[in-house]
């Protein structure tokens, strides 16, 4: 067990790696290398994986997506720039500037996200908010020729960026969302495993393409058929200047598990994850959505003929961004209340509605 300070290895691993929704597949490596050394190993079509421990009922599956926003190359023009769509949500402003790296022919090709510079903006441009189709990837190709000998219309890219240590317990990095939730599935499942053991059995699962449509939890639901599922992903931490409050509810770094509330969840399972949470001494807090909750929980709940679904999130400063925030003693919560609610849930519990 690593202490509250320290970066365990395997987020570590996960957050270095390059892989955005459909092209999931350097870190699902991470991932599946990991969890075989304890759980068995299995896939859907798509790229989603679980791991699983028992075969006992009830099956419980802890669900994060292990994808993260990019790019994708549309167009190599005549001068050997790139230009690209977004895979998943960006803020145009964020990418100004951004080394990145393309997953290109033999690997990963290296370059800069350009625009016109300050000095060639005419003062009406300096004043419009920029556009993503106003952008390019620069990788140094003098044309076309050279940089079609490196890269193709269709190849991934993202951020170049490696995890930075900050003030305390805190760590920034890009793919936070959500590789936190992937990294909190498994280890909560090994730290289950060695204990005292699920309670029927349990499966960690790292979903694919969330950021484009919540599609890898929808096909892992339906594959895997848990009789529970608790989706694990980030939320906006609301001790960030101009977070409010009072739209989002109290979450600041270093608060612990987010725990959800609302129309989409199952009561019962809101019910469990607040007393084991209360039962293991761990902090945390509530979030109430009136409709949707934008996480993988959406897809599960109306999996098959229903799933009772939980939802538990990790405050986070700065989303979809290459220097989201978050506090790793929040992380190792958790994994640690998700470690319990899985030897605690047993055929007994009644989980209807």
């Amino acid at each position: 067990m690593t202490t509250s300070s320290e970066v365990p290895k395997l987020l570590d691993e996960l957050l270095r790696a390059g892989a955005p929704s459909g092209y999931e597949g350097p870190a699902a490596a991470v991932w599946r290398k990991a969890a075989s050394a304890f759980a068995e190993l299995s896939y859907d079509g798509i790229g989603s994986t679980f791991a699983r421990v028992g075969e006992a009922e009830p099956l419980v599956a802890i669900v994060g997506h292990i994808d993260e926003i990019g790019l994708i190359i549309t167009h190599i023009d005549e001068k050997g720039f790139l230009w690209f769509e977004p895979i998943g949500g960006w803020d145009p402003q964020i990418l100004v500037g951004q080394r990145v790296e393309v997953t290109g022919r033999e690997g990963f090709v290296p370059g800069v996200a350009g625009r016109k510079p300050i000095h060639l903006l005419e003062p009406d441009q300096r004043k419009k908010v920029v556009e993503l189709k106003s952008m390019h990837i620069d990788i140094g190709a003098a044309d076309r020729e050279e940089a079609e000998k490196m890269v193709r219309v269709g190849d991934p890219v993202v951020i170049r960026t490696e995890p930075m240590k900050v003030a305390g317990s805190r760590l920034v990095s890009k793919s936070m969302d959500n590789r936190l939730g992937a990294y909190v599935a498994l280890e909560s499942l090994r730290r289950c495993a060695e204990g005292e053991g699920p309670g029927g059995s349990m499966a960690a699962v790292a979903a694919v393409q969330e950021e484009i449509g919540l599609f890898g939890a929808r096909t892992a639901a339906f594959q895997l058929r848990p009789d529970v599922a608790i989706a694990v992903d980030v939320t906006h931490a609301t001790d960030a200047p101009g977070v409010d409050e009072k739209e989002l509810g109290s979450s600041p770094l270093g608060s612990g598990p987010v725990i959800g509330r609302g129309s989409t969840l199952s009561p019962r399972v809101f019910d469990l994850l607040v007393e084991t949470a209360d039962q293991e001494g761990i902090e945390y807090s509530v979030s109430a959505s009136g409709r949707g909750t934008s996480t993988d929980a959406d897809v599960l709940q109306i999996s098959r003929s229903g799933i009772p679904t939980g939802l538990v999130s990790i405050p986070l400063r700065y989303m979809h961004s290459p220097v989201e925030m978050c506090d790793l003693r929040d992380v190792e919560a958790v994994v640690n209340l998700l470690a319990a609610v899985g030897s605690r849930l047993t055929g007994e519990l009644d989980l209807s509605r």
